[in-house]
């Protein structure tokens, strides 16, 4: 395959998938490149190759070109033959630094804000899942949010907020995807939170005012309810609790034709208990971006699903009220819904009363016309998407994270099954710790030691609960876990595996993930 070729596309347009294609020129350059990667630019053209030794950007150029782009890329310089004495080749590094070139150079590059549209958050934990993950939208109607990483997993791999955007940035560029995508600063709890994912150019920030959410208010007596109104942020609230009883209490609101609110006093005073100082922490953060960074594009998730206590409808109507009286600007929202969202399993509970639920969750997102609702915890929620997208009258946001960290060590458990052994039981070793800041429900003696499964039962354990449940919790300490030399114990040999098998990868995260699109399929 010629050099020349790639100048004018042809290998691009011949090409049906992005399977790689080998570009040899014995001596000089002998690399398979991904054909969608090609990418235009004054004088030549840019793409993404790899050999053995791993991924690199090349930039292919006319002898006579001024293009900025060669200088701006740190990279080395390919000596052609005589043959090729027209072109230049620069072999780039896929480094942090020219992952920025790239940003700036390509819009289709940078993160964008997504607004009212159909979204899907797809967390890569590991950073070799976008692809993947880009595959899998063909012919749906979804916005990705390819760089999404909560606080809480940036702190259990040991990733930079730097990194999940770099990898979300060549991805786009290899599979050729220039439909825009988001980027998600997940679960932001602080001003600190805040400042580290800004630095990294996001675009999305989801507030988890969790910590400030009580439970309790479910339960005590009114006499406790209102000495706990009198201890609430008022100052930030903007308010009195007067003004919201008449605002609210015994006021009938007609959400839609079949469907209306009228909440009681002790709602109200539950309603306020439980996320009145939630809905202040949630106008603090926004306040400190409006005013900190003023000129940079961002939009705003709040979240309530990280608790106990399931969101009422009314409480749903609640905050999305007093947050627009208090001028708060949010673009979709995630309730805690009735019945379980465990970590990578399907819904636990009845889907009826989850659909019955859900309904009158959704006429207040219509009522309000504003923003979206959000699922969280949304990965292989499979009974609650035939009922989400079965409505195609409002906007949905789905967020997903430990299942695209289950297709990638499947890949393992497929290609070296006594690597996943040891994965396996050094995750059997950790889960009842590991699982306690996680809403999971696995019994870990439904997951014996790894040496009684033989390989085919290895690759099973990814269609029970318990087992996914297990590794799903462990990410973290299987992905920096380190030898007494100090080297990593599993991580090194994950990602060499993942990419000695690519396209199994890209293959299973494919067909999971159109598992999950089509029932939102219009």
């Amino acid at each position: 395959m010629s050099l020349f070729k790639l100048m004018d596309f042809s290998v691009q347009k011949e090409s049906k998938s992005n399977n790689l294609i080998d570009i040899i020129i014995p001596g000089v350059f002998d690399f398979s490149i991904y054909p969608f990667s090609i990418t235009s630019i004054e004088g030549g053209v840019v793409f993404i190759g790899k050999n053995k030794t791993g991924k690199y950007l090349f930039v292919l150029l006319n002898k006579n070109s001024t293009n900025p782009l060669w200088n701006k890329l740190d990279g080395e310089e390919l000596a052609l033959s005589k043959d090729y004495n027209s072109l230049n080749v620069k072999k780039c590094e896929l480094t942090h630094k020219n992952a920025l070139v790239i940003k700036e150079t390509f819009d289709f590059a940078k993160p964008k804000l997504i607004g009212l549209q159909n979204s899907f958050g797809m967390g890569d934990r590991i950073g070799l899942a976008n692809p993947g993950h880009i595959r899998a939208l063909k012919g749906y109607q979804f916005k990705p949010i390819l760089a999404q990483q909560s606080i809480r997993e940036l702190t259990r791999t040991q990733r930079t907020a730097d990194e999940v955007m770099d990898a979300a940035i060549w991805a786009v560029l290899q599979e050729g995807y220039k439909d825009g995508f988001g980027s998600d600063a997940d679960h932001l709890k602080s001003t600190a939170d805040i400042d580290l994912m800004m630095k990294a150019g996001y675009t999305m920030y989801t507030f988890d005012p969790s910590e400030y959410v009580i439970n309790e208010a479910d339960t005590v007596s009114e006499n406790e309810l209102d000495k706990i109104i009198r201890t609430l942020i008022w100052e930030k609230l903007g308010s009195k609790f007067e003004d919201l009883f008449s605002n609210y209490a015994d006021k009938t609101v007609n959400i839609s034709k079949n469907y209306s609110l009228k909440p009681t006093a002790i709602e109200l005073k539950r309603a306020l208990v439980k996320y009145g100082n939630a809905i202040a922490h949630i106008k603090n953060l926004y306040e400190y971006i409006k005013t900190t960074y003023p000129t940079s594009p961002f939009e705003v998730e709040v979240s309530v699903d990280e608790t106990e206590s399931v969101t009422t409808p009314f409480e749903h109507f609640f905050i999305a009220s007093e947050l627009k009286r208090l001028k708060v600007e949010f673009m979709s929202l995630a309730p805690r819904f009735v019945g379980a969202f465990e970590k990578g399993i399907d819904y636990k509970g009845d889907i009826n009363i989850f659909r019955q639920e859900y309904m009158k969750h959704l006429a207040i997102i219509k009522y309000f016309g504003t923003y979206k609702i959000s699922l969280h915890s949304g990965s292989d929620k499979f009974a609650v998407y035939a009922i989400v997208g079965s409505f195609h009258d409002a906007f949905t946001h789905v967020k997903t994270a430990g299942t695209s960290y289950l297709e990638a060590i499947k890949v393992v458990a497929i290609s070296e099954p006594d690597l996943f052994r040891e994965i396996l039981d050094f995750g059997r070793g950790l889960y009842e710790t590991e699982k306690i800041s996680y809403h999971v429900s696995a019994v870990l003696a439904n997951v014996k030691p790894a040496k009684e499964y033989s390989n085919k039962e290895l690759v099973e354990l990814f269609d029970t609960n318990d087992a996914r449940q297990v590794l799903h919790v462990t990410f973290g300490k299987v992905l920096t876990e380190k030898k007494a030399d100090g080297s990593y114990l599993f991580k090194n040999k994950i990602l060499d595996c993942l990419k000695q098998n690519e396209e199994l990868h890209y293959k299973l995260l494919e067909k999971h993930f159109i598992k999950h699109l089509e029932p939102f399929k219009q």
